[in-house]
């Protein structure tokens, strides 16, 4: 894992986003989702009314990860290793217990999988479900990872599925108390 840590801004939030890792830019920039794959993820978000300030100031972004884990040799950014997730994993636990998130949202299926078992996405995305996560129950909505890589939210049953799952999401409580 290269240094620095990234995460959102310290907020009190009843919603927690989940991202896999920070990318390579996201470090300088000091924020998750500060490159291509958060100019997606931020262009989902305001179909749903809600712009990136916005957005980044009243969510809690965390991460599987909180460091870049590198690059990969065969191209793209490196996968977290097992290890590496364990390590962090203390990070995602204390946050759940002092936020008691009441919306979770794992963004991409390391994150997903992290927090459900899941072999597919076509499985969770554009679904809720309760959980228990850390002790909390609580409402998670997964997204696929917004990543300009994946076809996946492009291409049909992905694209009706994202739209069910941002649908999930507005229409949740703790979003519309989030973003009144």
């Amino acid at each position: 894992m290269i240094p620095p840590v990234v995460v959102g801004r310290p907020v009190l939030s009843p919603v927690i986003s989940i991202g896999q890792a920070p990318g390579e830019k996201e470090g300088p920039a000091g924020k998750p989702f500060a490159w291509t794959a958060g100019k997606t993820l931020f262009q989902w978000f305001e179909s749903i009314g809600v712009d990136e300030e916005t957005y980044r100031s009243r969510v809690y972004m965390a991460a599987v990860c909180r460091c870049f884990p590198g690059k990969n040799p065969k191209g793209g950014d490196r996968v977290p290793s097992r290890e590496e997730i364990d390590n962090c994993r203390i990070w995602m636990e204390r946050e759940f217990h002092l936020l008691r998130p009441r919306l979770v949202i794992p963004i991409g299926k390391l994150a997903i999988a992290e927090i459900m078992h899941v072999k597919r996405l076509v499985e969770v995305i554009g679904r809720s479900f309760e959980e228990e996560l850390f002790g909390v129950r609580t409402t998670v909505i997964p997204l696929p990872h917004p990543s300009g890589a994946s076809t996946w939210h492009r291409t049909e049953p992905g694209k009706t599925l994202l739209a069910q799952a941002l649908e999930r999401i507005a229409e949740h409580p703790a979003w519309r108390e989030t973003f009144r």
